[in-house]
């Protein structure tokens, strides 16, 4: 079963051990992702995050960065894996037997609000973007605790709204994972194109304020749009510790429920591969496969699965890339 991840944040995790006089790459390395498990997993593709943390300095300065590992990862990596910066490079890469790699930004903050640095980093290969990520940016909110209540309702501020219009123009995914409940609608008001929410579950099996509730699922399907499922623990089931293990049978209850409420075309892969700090039944990106053999046991179709696997996600590529 070919794969089609939606999320990781490896290069972030590559970066941070350099930073630290740990040289670790993308060929083979201790964590849930690199070249080797990819192979023995099937993977058609991964989405490369480069993910900037607010708190840690210079977003626009880490994220370049980020983005210079990236490709000069994939470079090295050339034989196995080529960059996609558009459907018709997925397609080349299959037909020389390669893997592909796609370039996401998650925290919309590394833009400084500005429509010129967004443009450059399209020029850079980028082709997905989450808006936030957990804090108040120059372009929305996330959904936060304050006060001990969770606030949705603030959306998309001026400058967002510019943006999602640029990245529709530019032909850059909108991603709405870390957005807001307010934001995500402002999107969906505001956009014409399918749309992502590239690891987010869904809130009515697991009531956390960064998955999705039944209303935007089925919105988000009706829009034509995708959501990858988030192995991280505490997005699978509201009971676990954060130390606990991620469950394949908390995977099911979340695709069941999300094929229920969207259809089987909403839904993906988005691991959160090392960028979540938990143990996880599906060890790395080499058992990939265990999680395609559950499904079909639980009463999913070849097809199904395969929707799930690459097919969904591959189709919103293919008309917006």
């Amino acid at each position: 079963m070919k794969v089609i991840d939606m999320h990781c944040d490896t290069m972030k995790a590559i970066l941070d051990n350099r930073d630290e006089n740990r040289y670790v790459n993308l060929k083979k390395n201790g964590f849930s992702v690199d070249i080797e498990k990819m192979k023995q997993g099937d993977y058609m593709l991964q989405v490369f995050a480069a993910f900037t943390n607010m708190a840690e300095g210079d977003t626009l300065v880490n994220c370049l960065r980020t983005i210079d590992l990236f490709h000069d990862e994939i470079k090295a990596n050339s034989q196995d894996i080529g960059i996609v910066l558009s459907y018709d490079d997925i397609l080349k890469n299959i037909e020389q037997n390669k893997m592909s790699a796609l370039l996401s930004i998650e925290e919309g903050a590394c833009c400084k609000g500005d429509l010129d640095i967004l443009r450059n980093f399209y020029r850079l290969g980028v082709r997905m973007m989450t808006l936030t990520w957990n804090y108040e940016n120059e372009l929305g909110f996330p959904n936060e605790i304050i006060n001990n209540k969770l606030v949705c309702d603030r959306g998309l501020k001026d400058r967002g709204f510019e943006f999602i219009e640029e990245m529709e123009n530019l032909g850059i995914i909108i991603d709405v994972s870390h957005l807001s409940d307010a934001g995500f609608y402002d999107i969906l008001n505001n956009t014409k194109k399918p749309f992502v929410a590239s690891h987010s579950n869904a809130r009515s099996i697991c009531n956390h304020r960064r998955n999705m509730t039944d209303d935007m699922i089925k919105k988000l399907a009706d829009r034509g749009g995708v959501m990858g499922l988030n192995f991280y623990s505490n997005f699978l089931n509201e009971n676990t510790k954060f130390s606990d293990l991620s469950k394949l049978d908390d995977m099911i209850k979340h695709l069941k429920h999300i094929k229920n409420i969207g259809g089987i075309e909403v839904i993906g892969l988005g691991s959160d591969f090392d960028g979540i700090d938990c143990k996880v039944e599906i060890e790395n990106a080499s058992k990939m496969q265990i999680l395609a053999e559950k499904i079909k046991k639980e009463g999913f179709t070849e097809d199904e699965v395969e929707h799930i696997f690459y097919k969904n996600v591959l189709n919103l590529f293919k008309e917006i890339l």
